[in-house]
């Protein structure tokens, strides 16, 4: 069963827990996580995009010339794509991007992300972020303690302090358990978890 050591904001070891196997000590399917992202990254895409091919421009309705006798090439529509003003060839339309992946996919890929930043020492763990008020600088000198300048904070529930005082950090974002995801946890070199919410992971994963 693999242990981690629980520090406190900074960074000293408070204690040791161990951690679940079935979460932090598999080993990471690569492919299922690469799948799971491709997908996240999809969805957000809007795909909103609309260009006019030729017969959705406006006017081009008389043919400009005839067609034999002037020397030019030979043409129907002012509004082909050949000339300016014209139509967009093979035009991009609105469609939607949205991949599916099963829960039992997205769960793997999660499992295998926590494994990951486990066995490459990416995984910290704090007892509590007892910040009394939103302070950018306590939360700069806690993360320089911690060692982990680009880190993801992961809590239990919504703390406006905690919350308010990385939102001015550079690299650094803060999440919930019912909100953490394979990217963004793959997107920051560190993760950092609560006991509370590791308590509330291994609840939701087992």
């Amino acid at each position: 069963m693999p242990k981690i050591d629980v520090l406190n904001i900074k960074g000293e070891k408070v204690e040791e827990v161990s951690l679940k196997d079935d979460i932090f000590g598999i080993e990471p399917n690569e492919a299922v996580v690469h799948q799971v992202v491709v997908a996240q990254l999809a969805n957000k895409r809007q795909g909103t995009q609309s260009t006019k091919t030729r017969s959705e421009v406006r006017g081009g309705g008389r043919k400009p010339w005839r067609q034999k006798g002037t020397g030019r090439a030979r043409t129907g529509s002012l509004r082909n794509p050949l000339f300016t003003g014209g139509g967009v060839i093979f035009a991009p339309k609105p469609r939607d991007y949205s991949q599916s992946v099963n829960k039992k996919m997205r769960r793997l890929a999660m499992k295998s992300v926590f494994s990951a930043k486990y066995n490459d020492k990416e995984l910290i763990v704090v007892d509590k972020f007892d910040f009394t008020e939103p302070k950018t600088k306590e939360m700069v000198a806690a993360l320089k303690a911690l060692n982990a300048p680009k880190a993801l904070i992961v809590l239990d529930e919504k703390d406006t302090n905690v919350v308010k005082s990385a939102n001015n950090i550079p690299k650094v974002a803060t999440s919930l358990v019912n909100t953490l995801n394979t990217y963004d946890m793959l997107k920051y070199d560190y993760l950092i978890l609560t006991k509370d919410s590791l308590k509330e992971i291994e609840e939701v994963y087992c």
